[in-house]
């Protein structure tokens, strides 16, 4: 256990094996933001990277007060996993390419229609998170952007089942051995950026103090964020399973970018998640890159939770954006990147996003997920590989 957890500070902690690779300026960054007023406790995980001012991968409790900058701009952004029926191996990937088409632009109303006829639901749900929008003053116009991956880190991918360690929990999941799975990884699009925006400009990074008008405010706005990203990922992957020509059943959707009210140690107070997959939600998937395996994992209960209620959530940034043209360009061309190892393929067209999402530019998910079950954190449950990953079928802008 000891050499699982490394201490950065009084209140900062660390989840990782002694061989992981961690930046300096990470964990300079943890433990800056363990300093911050009301800041009691902050552990980053086995996937820390720097972030603008503050770390990914990482969670951070405070009492009193509440950080609203420490979520970011992407609020709610999280992965949900389908099971869909589609049979591993019968459908190849140039009739998947072609059947999935271009998922850059929104859905029109004609598509809307469709998916509202798959989803008895959906158009009750668009209609209330109109109105939650609306009492939380944020700009109708944002519902334009639903059903849209973004770019960045964002991801709709076909996965195929590789092996299963737990079949009894991964049944009672859903999980099915046999057939493509969908995992897709995206959040609340601009709508996060403009509630971060408006707070930033008004109270720069000071925080909020609980209970203040100004708080509550941004808790709504907040809200409205986190329902939004909930119903883009679930038209996503309405879009896709549509265009595929099958059925999908909800595994698991969880955010791992917000901020939510927390008991920890005994002390009420606000856990904020940045680039951190709860342990208290039931499974998470953890994505390695595109090249990369993705894993089902079940959270486990550890002495002390030196998590912070927390898991990894993916792989980790290894390289900054903008030095991974200049290291892989002699090595690989966007038609390179666009294989995998696994015989898959990646849709995207935009020569720069291809090698900055680089499964180069990643840590090795799999030492990730030894630092998590070595620090008895979580286990694996199934091992999933990247069959088609979908980013952009543009040029960036």
């Amino acid at each position: 256990m000891g050499n699982y957890i490394r201490t950065v500070s009084d209140r900062a902690t660390v989840v990782a094996s002694d061989h992981l690779w961690l930046e300096d300026s990470a964990l300079q960054q943890l433990k800056n933001t363990s300093l911050l007023a009301g800041m009691r406790r902050v552990a980053g995980l086995p996937d820390l990277h720097p972030g603008r001012g503050y770390p990914v991968g990482a969670a951070f409790f405070s009492t009193g007060r509440l950080y609203p900058a420490l979520c970011g701009g992407d609020i709610g952004c999280g992965v949900g996993l389908w099971a869909t029926e589609l049979a591993t191996g019968k459908a190849g990937l140039d009739k998947l390419d072609k059947q999935l088409g271009n998922l850059d632009d929104p859905p029109g109303d004609t598509e809307l229609a469709r998916l509202s006829a798959l989803d008895h639901a959906l158009e009750h749900d668009l209609a209330a998170l109109s109105r939650q929008l609306h009492a939380a003053d944020l700009p109708p116009s944002s519902m334009a952007s639903l059903g849209t991956i973004g770019l960045g880190n964002h991801f709709a991918e076909l996965q195929a089942v590789d092996h299963v360690a737990d079949s009894d929990a991964a049944a009672m999941l859903g999980l099915q051995p046999k057939r493509l799975h969908l995992a897709v990884h995206s959040g609340s699009r601009g709508l996060g950026q403009i509630v971060l925006r408006r707070h930033v400009d008004q109270f720069s990074h000071a925080g909020l103090i609980e209970g203040t008008p100004e708080a509550q405010a941004y808790l709504a706005q907040h809200a409205a964020a986190l329902a939004y990203a909930h119903v883009n990922r679930r038209v996503i992957a309405l879009r896709v399973l549509a265009r595929l020509r099958t059925q999908g059943a909800t595994l698991l959707d969880v955010d791992h970018n917000y901020v939510a009210p927390a008991l920890v140690d005994g002390n009420a107070g606000w856990l904020h998640r940045k680039g951190a997959n709860p342990s208290n939600q039931g499974m998470v998937l953890l994505p390695g890159s595109r090249d990369a395996w993705s894993y089902l994992v079940q959270p486990l209960h550890a002495d002390g939770d030196p998590g912070l209620q927390s898991l990894a959530h993916g792989a980790g940034r290894k390289w900054m954006r903008s030095d991974c043209k200049d290291r892989l360009v002699r090595k690989a061309t966007p038609a390179q990147l666009a294989r995998t190892s696994f015989g898959g393929r990646v849709i995207c067209a935009d020569k720069a996003l291809i090698y900055e999402e680089a499964p180069q530019a990643y840590k090795d998910v799999d030492t990730v997920l030894d630092s998590l079950e070595g620090a008895g954190l979580a286990r694996a449950v199934a091992r999933l590989r990247p069959v088609l990953t979908y980013k952009t079928r543009g040029e960036c802008c």
